[in-house]
């Protein structure tokens, strides 16, 4: 059972390397057809004759930037939401089990010396917890596949079973060790699944930034070209890559600009250990 989870550990980091492309990256595609579309509204425009962006016509062409703006609006309102949920609730695991962390260094302090040993290495796997996924340095990459962190749980889980309690309130003491260990590793595992993949489709992606490229030459269509429509256009396409590359960050909470903060668990380690 033991090489089966570390088999499944391995396949999900394989997954979370293996997906989607940076952000990047996406960002400065988006920003490149987006601006594309403009530059090929601009030039649309000089072949068309003047009767066909006035008018009636322009009357149209507005009615229908106004539909795919508002679809596109719908739809990228849903990527953030997406992204957000994600990001939150990797933040709420990652302090639910801080807050465990320090209800099982309490619980093996009120068990006995016995437990001190058990205590250290809690101490210990935090701090390469810690060091893993939040390491000092940007170009250090982001370990949450770590197999070390995996066995050292399963081990410290072990030693909490392999004590042998002398009276009723150990034998309590070990069995609410038990179960908050076991809590703390089902919490690794959730953050191990949720952070294996996007939760982003990339359909979704594709058409947001066709939809954008459209708008765009769209707006580029109804007035003719010149420095400060391009300039403005050049900024807004700008804009609208920032907020993908944001939505993509929110989507990859352990990795990029926009991160999980490890305060949670800085503070459970200054509290494991004590007396």
């Amino acid at each position: 059972a033991r090489r089966a989870r570390r088999r499944a550990l391995r396949a999900a980091a394989a997954r979370h390397r293996g997906g989607i492309v940076n952000s990047e990256t996406i960002g400065l595609v988006v920003f490149a057809c987006v601006f594309s579309g403009a530059l090929l509204g601009m030039l649309i425009r000089s072949w068309l004759p003047e009767h066909h962006v006035s008018g009636d016509a322009r009357d149209v062409m507005k009615l229908g930037i106004g539909l795919i703006a508002t679809t596109t609006a719908l739809v990228l309102g849903l990527l953030t939401a997406s992204a957000k949920s994600a990001f939150d609730t990797e933040n709420a695991e990652i302090r639910t089990s801080a807050a465990n962390l320090v209800l099982l260094d309490r619980t093996l302090a009120q068990y006995g010396p016995e437990a001190a040993p058990i205590r250290a290495g809690v101490k210990q796997a935090v701090a390469k917890r810690i060091e893993l996924t939040w390491p000092a340095s940007n170009d250090t990459p982001v370990k949450l596949d770590s197999a070390e962190l995996q066995h050292g749980g399963e081990m410290i889980e072990q030693s909490i079973r392999m004590l042998q309690p002398a009276t009723d309130m150990q034998k309590v003491l070990q069995a609410k060790a038990i179960a908050v260990t076991s809590d703390l590793l089902k919490s690794r595992w959730l953050v191990m699944g949720q952070a294996s993949g996007s939760t982003i489709p990339v359909p979704f992606l594709v058409v947001v930034v066709f939809w954008l490229s459209v708008i765009f030459a769209c707006f580029a269509m109804l007035a003719p070209p010149n420095r400060t429509l391009a300039a403005v256009l050049g900024l807004s396409a700008l804009s609208v890559a920032a907020a993908v590359f944001l939505i993509l960050e929110m989507d990859h909470p352990f990795n990029g600009l926009i991160r999980v903060s490890d305060q949670p668990l800085r503070y459970a380690l200054s509290q494991i250990g004590g007396s």
